[in-house]
């Protein structure tokens, strides 16, 4: 599959002129995204001579960093955050979809797996559960944020706070490290952040009307150094080579 990608991104590169002169492209990604960028990334390393320097963390955190005047060449952000940074004029046009995720729950690896296939049923996992494991809203995660707002609607915020086990975020916060380690019962997060935590079995994505779907768009910020670069990273993202890999890591492509 690899070799296919990359087979299929010489002709692309060779079309668009790439790879005269390489440059190191600083990108900031949301962590869902890590796993299929650092792949893909490599690829694009191979085919063009550019160099990429990533740095993940929560879409939340990242579109902060912006906002606040971090530099970058390129951003990859979920939960609406490029939305809000072209907004302020800090990432120039528009915004191209990369990838989708659902947010999923895992238990320990051969664990019983509880049935969330409704709404009723998934409400019902969460009360009996002894402890839950999801992203500290306070992170800048979308994904807590969403879990925070969907638990006030089911009724269940004051229910779950004491048993609640709050992730930092990023690729050092994943939730399911609790259930790994044993001090959870169930995590939860997009469904690609759960996938890169060993000794976890994923039980499903969240029933019905209680998922969300979150789009991690691509764009390049204003003033950025390496801006050519960018954009040609973003058409290799996007190629439809890559597809494979996103749902490889849990994703489909955007």
């Amino acid at each position: 599959m690899g070799k296919h990608v990359v087979a299929m991104a010489v002709g692309l590169f060779v079309a668009l002129g790439v790879g005269a002169d390489a440059a190191e492209v600083k990108a900031l990604v949301s962590t869902a995204m890590k796993r299929p960028f650092e792949e893909l990334g490599a690829q694009f390393e191979r085919t063009t001579g550019h160099k990429l320097v990533a740095s993940y963390g929560p879409s939340g955190a990242l579109t902060k960093r912006v906002s606040d005047g971090e530099t970058a060449d390129l951003v990859i952000l979920g939960g609406g955050g490029l939305e809000t940074l072209i907004k302020q004029g800090k990432v120039s046009a528009k915004g191209v979809d990369v990838a989708r995720s659902m947010i999923g729950l895992a238990v320990a690896k051969g664990a019983p797996q509880p049935d969330i296939s409704t709404p009723d049923k998934f409400k019902a996992v969460l009360l009996a559960a002894k402890s839950v494991a999801y992203t500290d809203a306070a992170s800048g995660g979308a994904s807590g944020a969403y879990l925070g707002k969907l638990f006030d609607r089911m009724g269940l915020t004051d229910v779950l706070k004491p048993k609640a086990k709050l992730a930092a975020g990023g690729p050092n916060g994943y939730a399911g490290t609790f259930v790994a380690k044993g001090e959870a019962e169930i995590a939860m997060q997009p469904i690609p952040e759960l996938m890169a935590v060993p000794g976890l079995d994923i039980v499903g994505p969240l029933p019905g009307e209680f998922q969300n779907v979150t789009t991690y768009a691509a764009g390049v910020p204003a003033g950025a150094g390496q801006a050519d670069a960018a954009r040609a990273l973003i058409e290799f993202l996007t190629a439809p080579a890559a597809a494979p890999v996103y749902k490889t890591h849990g994703l489909e492509p955007g």
